[in-house]
């Protein structure tokens, strides 16, 4: 109740609210817009770090963190070789009867390479030797910075998240690991869109050689100009050498070589011009069994980006896409006649089966 004496108008009162109100905006409107604009501008930012609000990512930042994540990765396996504590178990045998090799290297580099590449690009899907243990995730960021020689060389470009695949290999040629045979072991990592590969990273981690190459991109490595098609080197599995040896010499002839080495990747930077003493050349690469996709997207990759093949043992391009195996064995080459190789090996594919 208002005091004796005084009448309260209501027109007056409707004047004062209209007043109050009008205040209470002045103060209130610019720190309301000012918070709609930064959350309008980070909405973008806080939904998905690289990828665009479109979904799409950019294969030149895809190629970078590849790098990086097969460097990282390949830390943590010089790391515990050098140590020697391996703590090397067995985690199941091939279709051939050996058994697989697994390894404190072979986890810890999975660990890093897989939580580096999924901080970066979390709608990407990512494929991996290792099973991935979620109780023991990693807190990995990336700066997106890009390395000068990458900057110099690639062109951004974005291609749709959905359509890309990554494959990791955390460390390829595990038994040679284990057997202390250093030159063997690398780190890979490869990008492919829409099942084909088109970025591949081969690192070396006792040498700290990295060979990276993107299709219609560039390349830091180069294939050899050398090449002998009549009596080609062919490099192949140590466990393989005795398969492919007497079926190659008797296409090529006696002169042929076998090179028996250890590591997909190691096979693949054997094609190339690698300035590596601890690297053997050979012409031809060849493997006659079924063989994981992460053993192989890299390389197959890079031999793309350089205009080589990488084809199953009938002649068939291999989908990066699916399942996790390659059934059909491969032969890979580079600056020779690939379908003339693949021809003057028709017992080979059969082999591939036995």
């Amino acid at each position: 109740m208002a005091p004796m004496g005084i009448r309260l108008s209501p027109l007056g009162m409707a004047v004062f609210c209209l007043l109050g109100l009008g205040v209470l905006y002045h103060l209130y409107s610019g720190f309301l817009a000012g918070r709609f604009a930064f959350f309008m501008l980070s909405e973008p930012a806080a939904a998905g770090g690289p990828e665009s609000p479109r979904g799409s990512v950019d294969r030149r930042e895809l190629l970078a963190v590849s790098v990086l994540a097969a460097v990282r990765g390949g830390e943590e396996v010089k790391r515990v070789r050098e140590g020697n504590v391996l703590n090397a178990k067995a985690k199941g045998k091939t279709r051939e009867g050996a058994e697989e090799q697994l390894t404190s290297g072979d986890l810890l580099s999975n660990r890093r390479m897989f939580y580096l590449l999924k901080a970066a690009f979390p709608a990407v899907q990512i494929n991996s030797e290792e099973r991935v243990d979620t109780a023991d995730q990693e807190t990995v960021s990336w700066d997106r910075s890009i390395p000068e020689e990458i900057k110099q060389i690639i062109q951004p470009k974005e291609v749709p998240a959905e359509s890309v695949t990554v494959w990791i290999d955390p460390l390829d040629a595990t038994q040679e690991y284990t057997e202390d045979l250093r030159q063997y072991v690398t780190t890979m990592v490869c990008v492919a869109v829409n099942g084909k590969p088109v970025i591949g990273v081969i690192h070396k981690p006792f040498s700290s050689y990295t060979a990276w190459a993107m299709v219609d991109g560039g390349s830091n490595v180069k294939a050899r100009s050398s090449y002998n098609e009549k009596t080609p080197r062919i490099i192949v599995s140590r466990s393989h050498a005795g398969k492919v040896e007497q079926v190659a010499r008797q296409t090529f002839g006696n002169k042929t070589v076998i090179i028996p080495a250890g590591g997909a990747g190691y096979k693949v930077l054997a094609l190339l011009d690698v300035n590596e003493k601890n690297q053997e050349e050979a012409d031809v690469y060849i493997h006659v069994t079924y063989i994981k996709k992460w053993d192989i997207c890299a390389g197959n990759a890079v031999l793309r980006a350089l205009g080589g093949h990488m084809t199953t043992l009938t002649g068939e391009e291999i989908s990066y896409t699916g399942s996790d195996g390659n059934e059909g064995g491969l032969i890979a080459s580079i600056n020779m006649n690939h379908k003339a190789l693949i021809e003057k090996l028709p017992d080979l594919e059969k082999t591939s089966h036995k």
